[in-house]
């Protein structure tokens, strides 16, 4: 009776200090592969949210150009109230700058975020597959490109996954969590786990070009720019009627400046040859590209904006 009351005993001590399930879900060792807008945006939200990060860049001048952006955009948080110098400091303390993608192979999860090139990620992919251990898991931020294909460069299809951030992504509040055609519900809900542990709500999509986010919003920002080559409205009319009409935090054409027209572009020719003719991009926005008019990160795409990506002339 004894050892059974010493094994009781003992067995609701062993309960209380085994990891819960939610802890063994918890990845802890994160790392983001390029950190241009989209990846600058994702590493400040995992960092904000408490887990130290890797963050890697092609070369020096790309990764201190990276560093002096996130500074200057946490700057600015501070300067409308929004954060304080010392939650400054400790988002920078969790982040490790490197140029070296060697330095990422401990990490329980590596999400790339380089530009919508599909060979570029395969090298990635291909590179990430000989470096980590077999259980960590590949993440694919792209918009519009196969997961399933970018899998097949790897022996862990059943690792790869898509996280669909939308820029800024420290203010918006949803990710779209893809699944390639191998990815394991195992993988799915460890990346959903840690989703929402950096404040985001999870929509589950399965992988098919545009997903839910971009295949919508595409068609809607090139009609705006067809009305605004036909003469029909101004470019502040067009955003304004919609933004009044439908109750848009933001216009079809500030919001296309926000994603950057280069990328946009690169989405809707995507699309285009996935999906038919409604993607056809707008003669407008190849202008715009040609012209090196990219948006925000330009200072001018359909708008003017400052340093901070306010459009000139609003407060």
């Amino acid at each position: 009776m004894q050892s059974e009351i010493n094994r009781g005993v003992l067995g609701e001590i062993l309960d209380e200090i085994k990891p819960s399930s939610s802890e063994k879900q918890r990845i802890r060792n994160v790392a983001v592969i390029g950190v241009g807008v989209m990846g600058r945006g994702i590493v400040q939200t995992i960092a904000q949210a408490g887990f130290d990060v890797i963050a890697v860049e092609k070369d020096e001048e790309s990764l201190n150009l990276a560093k002096e952006k996130l500074e200057e955009a946490l700057d600015y948080e501070i300067q409308r109230w929004a954060m304080t110098k010392s939650e400054k400091k400790s988002i920078l303390s969790r982040i490790d700058w490197t140029t070296e993608i060697e330095d990422v192979k401990e990490c329980e999860l590596v999400i790339e975020a380089v530009d919508e090139d599909f060979e570029l990620k395969k090298a990635i992919f291909k590179k990430l597959d000989q470096i980590c251990p077999p259980h960590t898991i590949f993440v694919s931020n792209t918009s519009t490109l196969s997961l399933t294909k970018i899998s097949e460069v790897t022996k862990r299809a059943d690792k790869i996954i898509g996280m669909h951030f939308l820029n800024p992504v420290p203010k918006v509040p949803l990710v779209e969590l893809v699944r390639a055609l191998k990815t394991s519900d195992e993988t799915f809900k460890k990346v959903k786990t840690f989703a929402e542990q950096i404040g985001k709500t999870v929509v589950e999509v399965y992988e098919y070009p545009g997903f839910v986010t971009t295949r919508v919003i595409l068609p809607m920002l090139n009609e705006a720019m067809h009305v605004l080559m036909e003469g029909i409205a101004t470019a502040e009319g067009i955003d304004t009627a919609m933004k009044l009409g439908y109750n848009f935090q933001m216009g079809p054409l500030e919001m296309a400046d926000t994603m950057g027209l280069d990328e946009v572009l690169t989405w809707m020719e995507t699309l285009y040859k996935e999906l038919g003719e409604k993607y056809r991009p707008c003669p407008i926005l190849r202008k715009l590209v040609r012209e090196g008019k990219l948006g925000k990160k330009t200072g001018e795409g359909f708008f003017k904006y400052d340093e901070y990506g306010r459009k000139i002339g609003e407060k």
